[in-house]
């Protein structure tokens, strides 16, 4: 069972399988019947959780409010409801780290409540535009009120991967934790093909899809922390793992928040701008990869082992 696709459940499985055995407990489940009030309306037909599962458990030691998105509705696109669940359970978790600093009489005896949000999202549901760009803006400024309180643990390796505006969200998280079919974007690779044409963006190429938008992509420019298999397993160990951590370890895997992260971030684009960088694989040489296709190739734990990761701080020396 451990060694199930992760990329395969839906989004009560995954916010299990984060979780340890028997501890996560959903709230706000489908019985108490809070649905999208735009969707009937359009004639489309709501779901009683909205798209997304919130609940308490364990990961190892550390007690973990989940958030996890349901792409199966929606495309796990973000309105009213489901961006207010969202919110609420990352000041559920702000509340929960309260009540045990004020429990005990240290920060080691008390330990850390960790929030972790399983990313499976298109970005904005259409249906509800503008409520659904209301709810991104209000899960980042709640993720300000969180900083230095709260560790915040990102997950993607569902079906859809995170894209849209949600892209920008899982950007701005603590740590990212991915697995290799997990994608990460803004802009989808559909909508790119539509704008722009097939000749600069073909959607259908999927090779070229997960060497621009995977996670092993992401993790060697270090817009993921962790690459892991697509097992239940894996997931579960990297996010126990990381939420033992102390806050202060935790917080320093941030890629944003400051103006030097973000000049940091503009030296990237200026390098992947350059005319020699045609291909994500041409910026892997830039880092100093070489047998590309081998590394592309190899199982995850070599990958990990072996890719040259952007060098973050010293991004001159790639010139």
């Amino acid at each position: 069972m451990q060694d199930q696709p992760f990329s395969r459940l839906n989004a009560r499985e995954r916010a299990f399988a984060i979780c340890n055995p028997d501890s996560f407990i959903e709230l706000l489940c489908p019985r108490r019947k809070l649905t999208s009030p735009h969707l009937p309306p359009m004639g489309q037909t709501p779901q009683f959780d909205d798209g997304i599962v919130v609940g308490l458990g364990k990961a190892g030691k550390a007690p973990v409010v989940v958030v996890s998105q349901e792409s199966r509705f929606v495309g796990g696109g973000v309105g009213e409801v489901h961006g207010t669940k969202m919110v609420m359970a990352i000041r559920l978790a702000l509340r929960g780290q309260e009540i045990l600093k004020s429990q005990y009489r240290s920060s080691e005896d008390s330990g850390q409540v960790a929030l972790v949000i399983s990313f499976d999202t298109g970005g904005v549901r259409l249906q509800e535009a503008n409520a659904g760009l209301l709810a991104h803006s209000e899960v980042m400024d709640a993720f300000q009120a969180a900083r230095g309180k709260v560790p915040i643990i990102g997950v993607i390796g569902g079906t859809v991967g995170c894209f849209g505006g949600m892209g920008f969200v899982a950007s701005s998280v603590d740590v990212l934790i991915m697995s290799d079919v997990g994608r990460l974007g803004l802009t989808g690779p559909g909508v790119i093909e539509e704008v722009v044409g097939t000749e600069e963006f073909d959607a259908a190429n999927r090779a070229l899809v997960w060497r621009t938008t995977g996670g092993r992509h992401r993790f060697i420019t270090r817009d993921a922390d962790f690459i892991v298999e697509d097992t239940m397993k894996a997931f579960r160990e990297k996010v126990s793992e990381v939420a033992s951590w102390p806050l202060e370890k935790i917080s320093s895997k941030r890629i944003i928040g400051t103006g030097d992260m973000v000049l940091e971030q503009m030296r990237l684009v200026e390098l992947a701008a350059n005319d020699k960088i045609q291909d994500s694989w041409d910026l892997w040489r830039q880092f100093g990869n070489e047998d590309i296709e081998h590394l592309w190739d190899s199982d995850v734990s070599e990958f990990a082992a072996h890719a040259q990761r952007w060098p973050r701080g010293r991004i001159g020396d790639c010139d």
